[in-house]
């Protein structure tokens, strides 16, 4: 016998809860939650905090220590573990080194959680620790900004950076749960409000028409930090996210990545700025470019082009930046598409629209149109 054929499944599933006020001790959610999943196990949990959350709440550490106090089946590990917000604590091995050494020193097992409260970078990072030691311990995330509340905090992808790549460590690997507390965004300044509203906007190019318009309805009242708003905008933003995950490819094996519109000169510029320019705000600029693209290539017309530029305006973005130049084939930013078709396996597959709501995939992008889609974004500045 020359082969022996080995083929398995493995079902994943976790949920995504909504609420205020996680840790006040009159909310049974996640207590709840943690009875759920007792298996009469000595279990412990491990926190991973953003320190910008734990300056903005200060009283933060407390509360979660008082909830621990009683009637929780799980040991809560004393330390708790302060790490800096955004990309600083994905850029070198440091946090990750202390989140294992952690896992190490307090005895945390496979049947334990590492739970982790920030943005979406310290998500990343906490979830990538959680993947690879023990080959895996449970992750809880607990998204505190719009961006991490409505897109990455929800998904299944964890990373760090590396050799000057963004994500080039990582893994897929879906959290236990996500508990989404609509109170820390109370704390938020206003370029972090508004930075997550970019994926909200890029979800509802690519997926769903009538969440567009509902967004250039409530455009000066997201602007204006409504909360109401607000909350419909990350519930359905993170609805949307999870169904795509479930709905096909979910670990990205193959080359098509929809969720990654207006993605890959993003990530490209975030790099360039040394990261000054915020994941969303990057992002804003990239949609705007790969609009710009898909009116300039025949896709959708000069109207929807100068309506998604309007809401972007209307949300508070800049949809270019001087790193967004592109005047010829070795401009800084068109380094991304190299470096998004190395991410991809080889194969570049580019997302642009072909209407409102509906995208559609293409495998090379044309220099001089790119060039010209550039120099009209700069027209309706």
């Amino acid at each position: 016998m020359d082969q022996i054929k080995q083929r398995f499944s493995v079902q994943f599933g976790y949920d995504v809860f909504f609420t205020h006020h996680l840790f006040n001790p009159s909310n049974p959610l996640f207590r709840n939650f943690l009875h759920t999943q007792n298996e009469g196990t000595a279990q412990k949990i491990f926190f991973v905090i953003d320190k910008g959350v734990s300056d903005c709440h200060p009283g933060l550490l407390e509360n979660i220590r008082l909830y621990f106090s009683s009637d929780v089946p799980v040991q809560l590990v004393e330390e708790i573990l302060i790490v800096p917000g955004g990309e600083q604590s994905k850029n070198s091995t440091e946090y990750l080194n202390k989140i294992t050494d952690a896992v190490n020193t307090h005895g945390i097992d496979r049947h334990s959680y590492i739970a982790a409260i920030g943005g979406g970078a310290v998500l990343d990072l906490a979830g990538f620790a959680a993947a690879i030691a023990h080959r895996g311990i449970r992750h809880i995330r607990i998204p505190t900004t719009v961006l991490s509340q409505n897109d990455s905090g929800v998904g299944v992808k964890n990373g760090i950076n590396y050799r000057g790549k963004k994500n080039f460590l990582g893994t897929f690997v879906p959290p236990v749960a996500v508990f989404c507390d609509f109170f820390f965004l109370s704390t938020l300044s206003d370029a972090e409000w508004r930075s997550g509203m970019s994926e909200a906007v890029k979800v509802a190019l690519i997926k769903d028409k009538e969440f567009f318009v509902w967004l250039i309805q409530n455009g000066n009242a997201l602007a204006g930090r409504d909360n109401v708003s607000m909350e419909y905008l990350i519930k359905r933003c993170a609805q949307l996210h999870v169904a795509h995950i479930a709905g096909g490819d979910p670990f990205e094996m193959g080359s098509s990545r929809p969720l990654d519109f207006g993605h890959w000169s993003a990530h490209k510029v975030e790099q360039l700025s040394d990261f000054t320019i915020r994941h969303g705000e990057a992002v804003a600029m990239g949609i705007a470019l790969d609009s710009a693209y898909s009116f300039m290539s025949g896709r959708i017309d000069e109207k929807d082009a100068r309506s998604i530029v309007a809401l972007l305006k209307s949300l508070g973005f800049a949809i270019t930046h001087p790193l967004m130049g592109i005047d010829n084939e070795n401009s800084a930013v068109l380094k991304g598409l190299h470096e998004f078709r190395e991410h991809l396996g080889g194969r570049l597959t580019i997302m642009l629209l072909s209407a409102i709501g509906k995208g559609e995939e293409v495998h090379e992008l044309d220099i001089e149109m790119l060039k010209k889609s550039a120099t009209w974004l700069k027209s309706v500045l």
